[in-house]
This record gives C-alpha cells, sequence and structure tokens, in this order.
C-alpha cells in the first residue's frame, strides 16, 4: 500500500515531507507526492528542531480525561466538538473553545486530517500561542466511524486531538504521533481496548518500542 506525503511551506523556512502521513499545513496539488512508508524526506533543519526540542512523551500528555472511547457524533463538526470538550484546561473558557474550533474548521476546510487507516489528527494550522501552557493530546474513539475527508476515502475512527503552544512542539508531537499510529497492531488494539487508562499503558508500552 502507498501513502501520500503533504508539504508544509508556509510556517517553516524549507518544505516538510512525512513520507507516510499526513502532517503539513499548507497542501497543493503540485506539493502531493507519492512515497512509501517511513519518514523519506525530512529536512536536516526540522529534525534538530525536534531532537533539540527534547524527547516528546505521547502518553504524558494524556490523560483519563482527555480520552473518550465513545465518541456519540456521526459527522465532523460534531466529533470536534467532542473533543475540545475534553481538554480541562479550557473547559472553563468559553471563548478559548470557541477559538479552537474554529481553528480545527478552519484546518479542515483546508485539507482533511483524516490520514487513513481510520485515523484522524485533527490539529490547527498552526500553533496557538496562549490557548494552552503545554501540548494536549485528547483521543476519542468512534464504534462505527466517521467520514472525515480521509485520503484513503475510509471512515475514521481514531481521533487523536492535537493542541500546542508553540511550532516545535507542534510538528515533533504531530510526527510522533504518526509514527507510533503507522504500527497495524497499535490501531488494533486501540479499537479493542476497553478502559481509558489501558489506553494510556497501550500507548506507553507502544513508545517504549519506537
Amino acid at each position: 500500500m502507498r501513502y501520500f506525503a503533504l508539504c508544509l511551506v508556509k510556517t517553516l523556512p524549507s518544505a516538510y515531507c512525512v513520507g507516510g502521513w499526513a502532517l503539513g499545513a499548507v497542501v497543493s496539488a503540485s506539493r502531493l507526492h507519492r512515497v512509501g512508508r517511513g519518514f523519506e524526506s525530512l529536512s536536516a533543519h526540522h529534525f534538530l528542531i525536534m531532537k533539540n526540542s527534547g524527547t516528546i512523551v505521547l502518553s504524558q500528555l494524556m490523560s483519563p480525561s482527555s480520552i473518550n472511547l465513545n465518541l456519540k457524533s456521526t459527522d465532523s463538526s460534531g466529533v470536534l466538538e467532542e473533543l475540545v470538550n475534553q481538554i480541562s484546561a479550557i473547559a472553563k473558557q468559553p471563548d478559548a473553545r470557541q477559538t479552537l474550533l474554529r481553528a480545527l474548521h478552519e484546518r479542515e476546510q483546508l485539507h482533511s486530517t483524516g490520514i487513513g487507516d481510520g485515523v484522524a489528527l485533527p490539529h490547527a494550522r498552526n500553533a496557538l500561542v496562549g490557548l494552552v501552557d503545554r501540548p494536549v493530546i485528547v483521543f476519542g474513539r468512534s464504534t462505527q466511524g466517521i467520514p472525515f475527508g480521509a485520503i484513503d476515502g475510509e471512515p475514521s475512527k481514531l481521533f487523536f486531538l492535537l493542541v500546542a503552544p508553540t511550532v516545535t512542539e507542534h510538528l515533533a508531537v504531530l510526527a510522533r504521533l504518526s509514527r507510533l499510529l503507522r504500527d497495524p497492531s497499535v490501531r488494533h488494539q486501540l479499537l479493542a481496548v476497553s478502559d481509558v487508562r489501558k489506553v494510556l499503558a497501550l500507548i506507553r508500552e507502544a513508545e517504549a518500542k519506537l
């Protein structure tokens, strides 16, 4: 099976192409290339950014309260709202929630974050300074799947919403999530797990193997 790479050329100084999955924020037909699995073209500049940002530990950016194993929504707008409502840091900040929702919708209108294999990585085009003081990941699962404009045309069932205060953290978390979720066994286990704490344990164990 072949995958797509999308290039980010606006936010950062050089083209950032991640072979495998869609991490780009600005997409055009001329920048869409078929590639094989793996990070085929991660520039030295952006590799250095991630290296210097320290090791991102996904399981530390999540908590039981940020996991929803039974999303109720049947469309993309509904699922984005459900995911945003799981962020405890802005639970009592309606303006912040609306700012994030607007940014997420704008990103989806630009190009879907449904990256195939039943996975979607909703995120804003850029880091949202001042909204959160550390990266946050919300995980939501839909049993039936939700049409999300994924590149393979299949409904998305596994949703990882990312919010980060800096571009460096934003890209580092996206890259690590992409790497983790390319493993079919991880995706299958996330579809089957029945307890939120087991989700955290599963991700912790999978990260240890990266």
